[in-house]
């Protein structure tokens, strides 16, 4: 009668491996936690990157991507001008819906009070605007109110966010004052940040009647902003030098804010490339971890490779005994690594205020990675272990 043949089944395998890890659970954890470090890296990086890209896209969804500014042009040998009736003629082309503009008033600064030295201007612009300006560039009110047509005409200054934190105003009920070109204005609102027009962080706003009655601006606007059909962008765009100003359109400048947003979003997709070459740089260091240890584990656990020899198990069965272990040990290091990694994510968002966004197949690669790092790192351990003749590894006991 013949001696049945060997088997060891895949759920065996699994077992086994199981036992062998359970045999040095500090050896393991400390091996899983290299593999777990790279894993964790590389989630959160590619999971912090997609959350910024999320956030960006949804700026750009809530703001448009249609809006358009025109400024003068710099030049080494003097600053133009944009005329005084920009904004009449940008209104008149067809694709154009809506347009607004701010100028700034030279010569005037803004000063928490007149006591304060005049040199100390913190590089805050005063600049009129229109009363429309807010739906143009989709800018909102923190606190108090924006410029209407009554308010426009009186000393009346609505400061961007910046502005207000610079000057030390968190409040704009009561009589909030500040001292500008010379008058004493009060502070009517605060605005929240701009993402398409920083600039405005940065300047105190005071309606255009007022500045040209008060402070003796000559009317000519700074920076004109309009929104356009989305179909007719780029056509748009073309027109506008000309339109501004038919006697020297290279004296005017266009640009699209929304394309800023996009740059970052770019610039940070390179920065999370060299991150993630990071992230696997710690991973490779992990995994030589596991073959360390494994090495190690075939060295000591000579005695039992030749007894499970002895017993029947074949070459075979040894291999896939040790690359288990090794593949089991990545694995669990990967599992904890991605869910480390999946927090870290969560924690960053939610500090920013950005959405939370970890695309799928980063959690795919992480557990594709760790197998491959485990069986590589198995591979040359196993095949030890079964090259191991019985009886040498028996004499070791």
């Amino acid at each position: 009668m013949s001696t049945p043949r060997s088997r060891l089944r895949p759920r065996d395998t699994v077992r086994v491996a199981f036992s062998g890890l359970r045999a040095r659970p500090l050896r393991a954890v400390l091996s899983a936690l290299g593999i777990a470090v790279g894993i964790a890296a590389m989630v959160a990086v590619v999971g912090i990157s997609a959350s910024s890209r999320e956030q960006v896209n949804q700026q750009l969804d809530a703001l448009g991507t249609n809006l358009l500014t025109v400024a003068p042009s710099q030049s080494f040998v003097s600053t133009a001008q944009l005329p005084a009736a920009s904004v009449d003629m940008v209104a008149r082309l067809d694709d154009v819906e809506s347009v607004s503009a701010v100028g700034i008033v030279p010569d005037a600064a803004v000063y928490r009070s007149d006591e304060i030295d005049p040199n100390q201007t913190n590089a805050i612009a005063v600049s009129a605007a229109r009363t429309d300006l807010l739906d143009t560039v989709s800018a909102t009110v923190a606190s108090g109110r924006w410029l209407d047509d009554v308010l426009s005409a009186f000393p009346v200054v609505v400061l961007g966010s910046d502005t207000a934190e610079l000057l030390g105003i968190s409040r704009t009920e009561g009589d909030v004052q500040v001292w500008l070109g010379g008058e004493w204005f009060t502070v009517a609102g605060v605005l929240d940040p701009v993402p398409l027009a920083p600039e405005l962080d940065t300047s105190a706003l005071i309606g255009w009647p007022a500045a040209e009655s008060l402070l003796g601006f000559d009317g000519a606007p700074t920076t004109v902003y309009q929104r356009v059909a989305e179909g007719a962008i780029d056509e748009v765009r073309t027109l506008l030098p000309a339109t501004v100003d038919p006697a020297a359109p290279e004296e005017v400048a266009v640009s699209r804010p929304s394309d800023a947003l996009a740059a970052q979003a770019a610039t940070d997709e390179t920065l999370t490339t060299l991150l993630l070459a990071l992230g696997g740089v710690a991973l490779l260091v992990g995994g030589i971890g596991v073959a360390n240890t494994m090495v190690i584990a075939v060295l000591e656990r000579r005695s039992e490779v030749g007894l499970r020899r002895a017993l029947g198990a074949t070459r075979a069965h040894i291999r896939r005994q040790f690359l288990g272990e090794s593949v089991l040990l990545a694995a669990l290091g990967g599992g904890g690594g991605a869910l480390l990694g999946g927090a870290a994510t969560a924690a960053f968002a939610s500090s920013r205020d950005w959405p939370f966004a970890l695309p799928v197949w980063v959690l795919a690669g992480a557990a594709g990675a760790t197998i491959v790092v485990g069986a590589l790192a198995g591979a040359y351990p196993a095949a030890r272990a079964a090259r191991m003749p019985p009886t040498a590894a028996l004499s070791a006991v």
